[in-house]
């Protein structure tokens, strides 16, 4: 491989050490190789390829992943947000101009605070989980759901029961194969799953600091899966705050000045009813709303396109049809898509979005609403996985959306 300039030797030395040192490759450095692949294997034919387009020119960069994979990994269950919402203030500050958190712990990182029309761009930032629920005298654990939390995949699955004392360790129990009568055997229920923590009795689980009301989580974390995915548990929709908080990047490093405030809101306690949007939508009264959540992708087996559309991770955001949607918000959405080449699907939506769209729109005296999807799969599992292209695709859509609104646009049907 001929490399022409000092730079260009970094770069190649770069590729080598990512080819050659497999098993030493952190997410930073398989980030890096997906995305400048192109441009290594452009330099090696010595091509005059003609330049990219600005919509395909990569946001993410080795520090987002950093945080992107830190913030993935701390745990932040609904109505336990708190630390997961000072590493989302910690990284978002910078791009900021001032912040403010409510009650219920929903964060808001603001730029352009003292102007009276106002933006919101949203995502939530909390994860299902579970609530210790009853100990049995022989130190067994059973539990009750903290939101959605998916009774089908528990067994065998380990935890991280969260207690005063620090994090305790903790398995799904589950009879094994060689015992379980064939024809007869039980799917796992609320009813019969229980966690153990190597405890005898219920005084010793009590000594570990567990008590009724402890919430416990899933392990496992982040990675990055064949240069293609970002996969860990709580992608729902912690990715939705680390894409905004790269919107937020973005307006500030490229110095945009926008002549409208702009509301950046991490919500809490989505997972049980949209409940930390419903609280500071009537805080901040926005007149208007970009909400970021995932949807399912549609492609992978056991999964019915009639009944969930056909949507696909690496083609694109989502935008949803429905009556929370505010349409003239909607076409603006992707009039920027199209004048910016980036690539989009459609989805709709029956009655409502199950998002915190419905929550904005149907807040105050009607706030213009919108949401821009990102495609995932195995939702509310620990291996859910996004497309790296479609993140930044959200970004995109995002940012340029927000550059083309209007002070003070009016976005009435009938004026």
């Amino acid at each position: 491989m001929r490399c022409m300039s000092f730079f260009s030797v970094l770069n190649c030395r770069q590729l080598l050490s990512v080819i050659f040192g497999f098993k030493r490759k952190t997410p930073e450095q398989r980030q890096y190789f997906y995305f400048h692949k192109s441009e290594f294997m452009a330099k090696k034919k010595q091509t005059t390829a003609s330049p990219r387009k600005d919509s395909s020119k990569r946001i993410v960069n080795e520090k987002s992943v950093a945080f992107l994979e830190q913030y993935i990994n701390n745990p932040a269950p609904t109505g336990f947000e708190k630390s997961g919402q000072q590493l989302w203030l910690d990284y978002i500050r910078p791009h900021i101009d001032d912040y403010f958190v409510d009650t219920y712990g929903t964060a808001v990182g603001v730029i352009n605070p003292d102007a009276p029309y106002k933006v919101v761009v949203e995502a939530h930032a909390d994860e299902i989980s579970w609530f210790v629920h009853y100990i049995t005298s022989d130190g067994f654990i059973y539990l009750r759901r903290n939101g959605g939390s998916d009774h089908q995949i528990a067994p065998s699955m380990r935890v991280n029961i969260h207690t005063d004392k620090g994090i305790v360790k903790g398995v799904f129990g589950w009879p094994a194969i060689h015992v379980r009568e064939p024809g007869k055997e039980e799917s796992p229920s609320m009813k019969n799953l229980f966690l153990e923590v190597g405890a005898t009795s219920k005084a010793e689980v009590e000594k570990m600091g567990i008590h009724v009301g402890c919430v416990c989580t899933f392990e496992d974390e982040f990675m990055i899966m064949n240069e293609r995915y970002y996969l860990g548990r709580a992608l729902d929709n912690r990715i939705g705050g680390f894409m905004i908080a790269e919107v937020a990047r973005m307006l500030k490093e490229k110095k945009d000045k926008l002549p409208f405030g702009v509301y950046f809101t991490n919500s809490v306690q989505e997972e049980i009813g949209l409940r930390g949007a419903e609280m500071i939508a009537h805080r901040i009264k926005p007149d208007v709303a970009i909400v970021t959540d995932v949807c399912h992708d549609t492609q992978t087996p056991m999964m019915n396109k009639v009944v969930n559309g056909d949507l696909a991770c690496g083609k694109g955001p989502v935008l949803s049809y429905g009556p929370a949607v505010q349409n003239n918000l909607l076409k603006h959405i992707i009039t920027a898509a199209d004048k910016n080449s980036i690539p989009f699907q459609r989805a709709a939506v029956s009655r409502s979005t199950g998002t915190d769209t419905d929550a904005f729109a149907y807040s105050n005296a009607g706030v213009a609403s919108a949401l821009i999807s990102l495609p995932l799969r195995y939702m509310h599992t620990t291996v859910e996985m996004v497309h790296m292209k479609d993140v930044e695709h959200v970004i995109q859509l995002i940012y340029h959306s927000l550059k083309t609104i209007k002070n003070n646009q009016d976005w009435r049907y009938i004026k």
